[in-house]
This record gives structure tokens, sequence and C-alpha cells, in this order.
């Protein structure tokens, strides 16, 4: 997968856009900046957004390509943030350190996604929030119609909100819907998909 994503992210064009997610910028206007975590952040774009809300920002991805764009960005943007090349496994940061964890389009091996869930959740200090949005069961009939909507095609790495709210045991869910949106993200989010919202508070 490492070699994927750096070829993907290797080109000068960046994969997703340099604009946040719509969703993430909905949940973070009017909340306290703190310490946030973005895991699978690729080119950084959410990140960078956080870090210009005045937010100290953490970041990592298995992609070093990822890594340098984002660091572009957050150049360009005239913002810091500190990002990390490692996978969730091999993650290090100290438990209860953050005030928020942010899971855009972060979607993992399903014999591995609840381990890693259950390991993020660790991150947050109690009361942190979890943001969290990505492609339903249902997203692979929508790719199947839209390929430009992107997205994992195993069906088995897609979300059903049942097995979110099993993953983030311990948390009070203030959001877990299941809905069609329309994405305009970049070259590979474009177009009608299906997806899982969530924000939900660490007990």
């Amino acid at each position: 997968m490492k070699e994927f994503w750096d070829e993907r992210y290797g080109n000068e064009a960046f994969a997703y856009g340099t604009e946040p997610n719509e969703f993430l910028k909905s949940q973070l206007t009017g909340m306290e900046p703190g310490r946030i975590l973005f895991p699978a952040e690729g080119e950084g774009r959410n990140a960078v957004y956080a870090a210009e809300l005045g937010w100290e920002v953490s970041a990592f991805d298995i992609s070093e390509q990822g890594r340098l764009k984002a660091e572009e960005l957050a150049e360009k943007k005239h913002v810091e943030i500190s990002y990390d090349v490692c996978s969730v496994q091999d993650s290090w940061y100290d438990p209860e350190s953050f005030d928020a964890v942010v899971l855009i389009f972060a979607h993992f091996p399903a014999e591995l996604r609840r381990s890693f869930h259950r390991k993020l959740a660790e991150y947050l200090k109690p009361g942190g929030v979890l943001i969290l949005e990505g492609f339903t069961k249902e997203h692979l009939e929508y790719s199947k119609n839209n390929p430009t909507a992107g997205g994992p095609k195993n069906v088995y790495m897609l979300f059903a909100a049942k097995e979110i709210e099993s993953d983030f045991e311990g948390f009070d869910f203030k959001m877990l819907t299941e809905q069609e949106t329309n994405l305009n993200e970049g070259l590979y989010h474009v177009g009608n998909a299906h997806v899982l919202r969530a924000v939900a508070i660490k007990r």
C-alpha cells in the first residue's frame, strides 16, 4: 500500500485537492483549538486547515510523498504542522494527549480496523472529540456507477455505523449517520458518494 500512495501523492497535482474536507470544516468551526491528530493524513489539506485555525497539529501517514506535499502546503499557507511517516501500529504518541482525533477517508484492512481504531482512541483525552468521515458499504454501488467518487473496492474496508460504534466503545456519539453526499475533492473524490459521518466524545 505504501507504494500505491507514494505513487499517487508523487504527482505534482494534489490528489484530493488543497481545500479541507467540508464535513471536517463544519465540525471545527467554533471549536476551541487545542492539540489535534490526523492519522492517514495524506497530502495534508485537513491538517493545514486546522493549523490555520490555531490548532497544534500532529499528523502521520505511511507515504513519504504525502509528507512532502503536506509540508509544501503548510509552507505555502504559512503554518506549522508536525508530520511523521509511520503506520498506525508504529505510531507512538502519548496516551490521552490530544483534544481531537480526525479520520477523514482513513480506511484500513478489515482485520486491522478495530485494533487501529482502538489504538487511536487511546490518544484522545477524556472529553476529547473524534471526527470521522468515510465511505459506507453502500458506496460500492456508487463507485461502480461513478468511478471518480473513489474509495476502496473491497467492501470489508468500507464502514457501517454499528462497526464504528463498536470500535469506539466508551464514546458518546453526538452524530452517527450514513448518507448520500456530493464530493468535490481534487482528482479522486468527485461526484455522488455514500458516506458515514461521526462525531463522538470520549468518556
